[in-house]
């Protein structure tokens, strides 16, 4: 439910506030206040995109802010939680959430749900759960076959949402098959010469054989083999220095590494029991010499090894080239040449049983196609049973909407292309009054007459799917009259479950409401910062007045806002 709207800066509205309690709320006030803006608001606030020319002239920005209440453990609640908003436990298994939208002169807009900083598609996302509004443009949509299919199949809940999923999903699977035979078939030149290609790549990967990191072994490899006889003197004059033994030969002596780092040890070790500094040192020179030694030993060892090979050289730098062919080709390194060819050999497996795909796919095809037709059949019958039902409620509200004899009617046929939402072609017809042909909406329906139509609608579906507030903007537009009493009463009727908010311009609907709001013009045209403001006895007569004869102090005006208040609270 909206507890409070908060508006700066947007339209005519300099600053105001609007504390929204339950049942029937009306906002009323002169043309230009700022009355619509207020649904405009509350429509930013819903994830309705945003208008920069809507931003107050003169304003940087325009911020709207809006607290909610709603179920703590229901999908608004958990959506907004999963977007790391802050929701306040406010009792009876309620939480408060605060909503605010911000727009900037220069176009930009920032939405904040629960403190946090969101995309503004989530506010889209959390509106199908909070709040339900109707205006002018939903009028104009119910003419339209969409708009009446989805208005029929949300009358129908679960009826209609269950066969619609079951014939989704095989629609969906239908047309991916569809999809991949038209690729295959319209494509097959391309997948050919795919295939070629494929080919070709991998009899020249199985032809050089790479192993993994091949190419980085063979690189190290070449660079010992060009400076082969580099590193044969460095090795060996790092074994003389720690030997003393060259390639000539000779022995240990006290000028080889070894022998001095012993002469030093040996010293040491004659004196360790008087000193325990120069006994600690005397390890440590023997830990030194053991390393020292097996340095030695690795340096032969690895100068035994150092041979310049030029045919060896020769091979490692032919196998290097043809790896560096493959890389250039097919990969970073030998590692991602053996990768592609892992995924070349898929592809070329997928491509090269077209035929056998082919098959399988039409044969898939052929079963999808005869399941949708089944599913479609199903969808039909329970969305004509829906329609039937729609019509006969919707007609019992027109009824008590001052439109004695007028009926709708809800035509579901059958057609011969299968679309997303079924086979079905949906209509909604209207009887105007008793003895008239049932015509179209689209082209039979005046704006009273759909107005009421629109409000029939939402009454019946508000038992099917609830929604804890509506909106109506102007919803009695071209109504006046008997017609204008039964919709405020239809209204108050629907406010008796739901929190309702409407915007008129009639006082017939006004009376009924359990809070009045006025949007009251500042001097200069604007709307001054306490502009919304609720009215109470003697104004709100007058405020009654006013919309009846344009001047709140006629004495017959006052009368006539009185009766109806009276009227509307026997009623």
């Amino acid at each position: 439910m909206l507890e409070e709207i908060r508006i700066r800066d947007l339209g005519a509205i300099d600053a105001s506030a609007l504390e929204i309690g339950p049942g029937l709320t009306v906002l009323t006030g002169e043309t230009g206040a700022g009355k619509t803006m207020v649904v405009t608001s509350l429509g930013l606030l819903l994830g309705a995109r945003a208008d920069p020319t809507a931003v107050r002239s003169g304003a940087r920005s325009a911020l709207v802010e809006g607290r909610f209440t709603l179920p703590a453990t229901g999908p608004a609640a958990e959506r907004a939680r999963g977007s790391g908003a802050e929701l306040e436990d406010v009792g009876a298994g309620r939480s408060e959430l605060l909503v605010a939208r911000s727009v900037a002169a220069g176009g930009r807009s920032r939405a904040h749900v629960g403190g946090r900083a969101v995309p503004n598609g989530l506010l889209g996302e959390l509106a199908d759960d909070l709040v339900a509004v109707h205006g002018q443009s939903e009028q104009v949509l119910l003419r339209s076959p969409a708009r009446q299919r989805e208005v029929v199949d949300a009358s129908a809940g679960e009826d209609v949402a269950q066969p619609m999923a079951r014939y989704r999903t095989a629609f969906e699977r239908h047309r991916a098959v569809r999809a991949e035979l038209d690729e295959i078939r319209t494509r097959g030149r391309e997948r050919a010469q795919e295939a070629d290609l494929l080919r070709h790549g991998l009899e020249r990967v199985e032809r050089v054989d790479p192993q993994p990191g091949e190419d980085l072994a063979l690189a190290q490899e070449a660079e010992r083999l060009t400076h082969a006889e580099d590193l044969r003197l460095a090795a060996a004059t790092a074994r003389a220095a720690l030997t003393g033994d060259d390639d000539a030969g000779g022995g240990e002596s006290p000028g080889d590494a070894v022998g001095a780092v012993e002469v030093a040890r040996r010293a040491l070790e004659a004196v360790r029991a008087h000193d325990p500094a120069l006994a600690a040192l005397a390890d440590r020179l023997a830990e030194v010499s053991v390393l020292v030694v097996e340095a030695g030993a690795d340096a032969a060892a690895h100068l035994a090894e150092l041979e310049a090979d030029p045919a060896r050289l020769a091979v490692v730098q032919e196998r290097r080239a043809e790896l560096a062919a493959l890389v250039r080709a097919y990969g970073e390194d030998a590692s991602a040449v053996l990768a592609w060819a892992r995924e070349a050999s898929r592809r070329l497996l997928e491509l090269e049983g077209d035929d056998d795909r082919v098959g399988a796919l039409e044969e898939e095809e052929r079963a999808l196609a005869e399941e949708l037709e089944t599913l479609a059949a199903r969808l039909h019958d329970a969305r004509a049973a829906a329609g039937e039902r729609l019509a006969a409620a919707a007609s019992a509200e027109l009824e008590a909407l001052a439109m004695a004899g007028a009926r709708l009617e809800v035509r579901v046929e059958r057609t011969e292309r299968l679309s997303a939402t079924g086979g079905d072609d949906v209509a909604l017809l209207l009887a105007a009054h008793a003895g008239a042909e049932p015509r179209p909406l689209a082209r039979g329906a005046s704006g009273g007459e759909l107005s009421r139509v629109m409000l029939a609608l939402e009454v019946v579906l508000a038992e099917a799917d609830p929604v804890e507030t509506f909106v109506f903007d102007e919803v009695d537009s071209g109504v006046g009259g008997r017609a204008a009493v039964e919709i405020g009463r239809r209204l108050a009727a629907l406010a008796e479950r739901s929190q309702v908010l409407v915007v008129t311009h009639l006082p017939q609907v006004a009376a009924f409401a359990d809070h009045h709001l006025l949007v009251e013009k500042g001097g200069d045209g604007s709307v001054v910062a306490s502009g919304v403001r609720a009215l109470e006895g003697e104004d709100r007569v007058a405020e009654l007045a006013r919309m009846l004869a344009g001047r709140g102090g006629s004495t017959s005006a006052r009368a006539h806002a009185a009766e109806l208040l009276e009227g509307a609270r026997h009623r």
